[in-house]
Order: structure tokens, then sequence, then C-alpha cells
């Protein structure tokens, strides 16, 4: 397959799709830190499975993790995926930082650090004059 470019559509496509997917996260994880579900885990596995169930946030969760895998197939179909995926890398990043800022999460060094070197992962995978 030949090299293609990314052009600003498709750079949209990709951020709109991985947002959506570290929402989803975010989403998931209130879900699943809801008081039904932690004292479910105490439960059987049927108790467990019905408290996931009837969580709002795991439904929407999932519902926005459907979304973002269409428009991830709206990317797929427009760009080589050796391209595309390295920005999947962009969902850890933007995840880390909603669990900051949304769900108070603890940042360290090392996660930032860790954090940098995805971003230039990304940016050197990225980077049509290699």
């Amino acid at each position: 397959m030949k090299e293609m470019t990314i052009s600003w559509p498709v750079l949209t496509l990709i951020f709109i799709s991985v947002t959506i997917s570290a929402v989803a996260q975010i989403t998931l994880k209130h879900g699943m830190s809801t008081t039904a579900v932690q004292q479910s885990l105490s439960g059987g596995i049927l108790a467990i499975a019905w408290a996931v169930a009837k969580s709002l946030y795991v439904w929407l969760g999932l519902m926005m993790y459907a979304l973002g895998a269409v428009l991830w197939l709206g990317v797929l179909a427009k760009i080589n995926v050796s391209i595309a995926y390295p920005f999947v890398g962009l969902g850890f990043i933007l995840t880390a930082l909603f669990g900051v800022f949304l769900l108070g999460e603890a940042f360290s060094v090392i996660r930032f650090v860790g954090t940098c070197l995805v971003v230039l992962g990304i940016i050197l995978v990225t980077h049509q004059g290699c």
C-alpha cells in the first residue's frame, strides 16, 4: 500500500475518535466505582454482572466506545493503519489527564515521562520525512 498523508478532516476524525474513547474510559471507571457495583464485588459473579448491567454509566461508556470505534473505522478507511494506530497513544494521554483532573487520580513523574515518550513516539511515527 502506498504512503498516505493525513488530511485535516482525517486528523479531526482521529482526534474525535480518540477523545470519545478516552471519555468512555472515564465513564466506565465512574460506573464501576458506584456504590452498587462496589458492594456487589463481595457477592458472586451473578451479583456483579447484575450490578454492572444496571449501571447507567457503564452503558453510557460502552455506547461511547462503540461510537469511537465506528469513527475509527472511518479513519482506517482513509489512511494506513501504521500511520493511524500511533494516534491511539493520544488516548493514553487524554485518559491520564482526565483521570487526574476529573477523578483526582495521582500523576507521578514517571507517568509524566512515559506520557512524554508516547507523544514523542507519535511525532516520530507520523513524521512524513523519514
